[in-house]
């Protein structure tokens, strides 16, 4: 099965991520099919860059994201709505 996953990368207590698409059965930091972005945690605010096009062209041949992926792309991708300014009572 394909997954999309996260890549470990960073020096010690210095963690970066890339996000990969990868075998399920691949060790974490080994070999992975593409890289569709990368995830700095130790920003404020942390940086996410993901290649919406090609994350939703593996998500329809059957990649499956993993349950930090998925968190990931909720949290920081996901536009938040626009809440309507208050009108002036005047």
């Amino acid at each position: 099965m394909v997954v999309i996953r996260m890549r470990r990368a960073g020096s010690k207590k210095r963690p970066f991520f890339r996000i990969v698409v990868t075998d399920s059965r691949a060790a974490r930091d080994s070999s992975f099919v593409e890289i569709l972005g990368h995830y700095n945690p130790r920003t404020k605010p942390a940086i996410v860059k993901i290649d919406r096009e090609r994350a939703a062209y593996w998500m329809s041949k059957g990649a499956q994201p993993s349950d930090s992926v998925r968190t990931l792309v909720a949290r920081h991708l996901t536009p938040e709505p626009i809440a309507a300014a208050p009108a002036d009572a005047k």
